[in-house]
C-alpha cells in the first residue's frame, strides 16, 4: 500500500525579496520563553504553549550545536538557522539569555537590531528593580521602545 506524498506547505510572501520582522523572542537560560511578540503578518499564528515548546526546542539545539564545532570551546552556538522562507538569527548574552528574531530571508539588519533589542532590555528590564529575573517580561517601558524600534516589522 503506497501512501500519497503531500505537498509541504510554505509561507507565503508577496516577493522574494520582501524584507520583514516576523517575531522577537527572549529565552532565559533554562530555555523558558520570557518574551514573544509577532510584528509583520507572514508567519503561522501558533499557541503560547506551541511557543513555549518550540523556544525549548530551539534551546536545546542552540545547546547541541554548540558543541559541534570541531575546535572544542570556541563555539556559543548557531547564529542563524535558515529555512526555504525565513531566518531565524541568535544573540546570545553573557548570562545565558537569548534573543531571537524571525526574519525574511532578505532582511539585512537583524544582527544590528537584536543588539538594539538587547539594549533596550538591559536599561529598561534589567535596571528595572521589579522584575525578578528569568521570568517573563512584563515592562511597559519595554514594549514601547521596542514598538519604536521596530514597529509593524516592514523594514523594506
Amino acid at each position: 500500500m503506497s501512501k500519497k506524498l503531500q505537498p509541504r506547505r510554505t509561507l507565503s510572501l508577496k516577493t522574494p525579496t520582501t524584507m520583514a520582522i516576523f517575531g522577537l523572542w527572549v529565552i532565559n537560560k533554562a530555555g523558558g520563553l520570557v518574551y514573544q511578540r509577532n510584528f509583520a503578518d507572514g508567519l503561522a499564528q501558533l499557541t503560547s504553549n506551541e511557543y513555549l515548546v518550540l523556544a525549548g526546542t530551539l534551546h536545546g539545539i542552540h545547546a547541541i550545536t554548540s558543541r559541534l564545532s570541531p575546535i572544542p570551546g570556541s563555539s556559543s552556538g548557531a547564529q542563524v538557522i535558515e529555512g526555504e522562507t525565513f531566518k531565524i538569527v541568535i544573540l546570545l548574552t553573557v548570562t545565558g539569555t537569548k534573543f531571537v528574531l524571525l526574519t525574511s530571508l532578505a532582511e539585512p539588519s537583524a544582527d544590528a537590531t537584536l543588539q538594539k533589542v538587547y539594549d533596550v532590555y538591559a536599561d529598561a528590564v534589567m535596571k528595572n528593580p521589579f522584575h525578578t529575573p528569568e521570568m517573563p517580561i512584563r515592562n511597559e517601558g519595554f514594549e514601547q521602545r521596542i514598538t519604536a524600534l521596530i514597529g509593524d516589522g516592514r523594514t523594506g
